[in-house]
């Protein structure tokens, strides 16, 4: 009899000595993890590092934290930045993004203000921390820019998963609502305020195949560099314009892609307008392009609805016979 009252003693004191050595080294882990990029000539600063949650809980709290990467310009920094994890998996966190964060770059200066920003991120149980799958949820972003603009987002999800396809291969799936873009987007894009102020859904259902996995060393030395991307479903809704995509493309070492992607635009005369009005057609060309456009549309379906590819060739992009100019460079930095 006295064992069994003493069995329940001693687990919970082995329990709780667990819990604190665990405690201890995800302390260190972090503290260390952020002095040796100090060592290594980052801007790596904190005012404190705590872990709660005992009993069944590890809660990791950095406080006033400050990152900069002398190698690409890119910095972030916080008032503080928590995650949490159960002790019996620790390898599997939530990640809890404060209400206002700053990112920067040579370029400019982001303040990220949010109602919610918070994944759950499952990394493998090893010290490489490859990333195996994540859910980002977000909710009431705003980004404010220093260079004037800002931009909003009403809600939006990111979940991503290792991939069978490849070994450093990643199933990506993003949707957002309630997207407004920034001023200096929506003239370059709407000049002419032909389409109403947000886009009412974004949606992304892709493969993308990188160089390298996205484990400690995306952060610590550089990140990795995608080499193809396959498009299952891409899906925009902006008032009338409807615009749906699928299709492949393999990116060189320069960043240049190189393949086919399919189009399906509803009201697609719209989209040209729009075009014309940025400058991306030239209005000289405009009737042509219609004309040859809606040769295709006809051959394709509905005369509204236009089924073109979006061709990437030697660096240039082509839309059916309409020559769109260079192709966009993918290079994450």
């Amino acid at each position: 009899m006295r064992r069994l009252v003493f069995l329940p003693v001693v687990l919970a004191l082995l329990w709780a000595g667990y819990w604190f050595i665990g405690a201890l080294v995800m302390d260190r882990a972090v503290s260390g993890w952020l002095a040796a990029r100090e060592n290594e000539g980052w801007v790596a600063n904190y005012s404190d590092v705590s872990v709660t949650g005992f009993p069944i809980r590890f809660v990791t709290t950095v406080r006033d934290v400050e990152l900069a990467d002398p190698g690409t310009g890119v910095a972030w920094s916080a008032p503080e930045f928590r995650f949490e994890s159960r002790s019996i998996r620790p390898n599997e966190i939530t990640a809890i993004w404060p209400d206002v964060q700053t990112y920067a770059s040579p370029f400019e200066r982001i303040e990220v203000t949010s109602e919610r920003m918070q994944g759950q991120v499952a990394f493998a149980p090893n010290t490489a921390l490859a990333l195996r799958a994540s859910d980002i949820a977000l909710e009431g972003v705003t980004l404010g820019s220093s260079l004037g603009w800002e931009a909003y987002l009403e809600s939006g999800t990111l979940t991503t998963a290792r991939s069978d396809l490849a070994t450093d291969s990643h199933d990506i799936v993003f949707e957002a609502t309630g997207l407004r873009l920034a001023d200096t987007t929506r003239r370059r894009l709407d000049p002419a305020r032909l389409m109403p102020g947000e886009i009412e859904l974004l949606s992304l259902n892709a493969w993308v195949d990188f160089d390298a996995p996205w484990d400690r060393s995306a952060i610590e030395v550089a990140r990795p560099q995608v080499e193809a991307i396959r498009i299952g479903d891409l899906r925009a809704t902006w008032g009338n314009l409807d615009l749906r995509a699928a299709g492949e493309v393999t990116v060189d070492a320069e960043g240049v892609p190189t393949g086919e992607i399919v189009v399906k635009a509803t009201n697609w005369r719209e989209m040209l307008t729009i075009a014309e009005a940025t400058g991306v057609v030239p209005s000289g060309l405009v009737p042509t392009i219609e004309r040859g456009l809606s040769l295709l549309a006809r051959l394709s379906g509905p005369p509204e609805t236009l089924d073109a590819p979006l061709s990437f060739r030697n660096g240039l992009v082509t839309f059916g016979p309409v020559p769109l100019g260079p192709a966009p460079r993918i290079v994450l930095r």
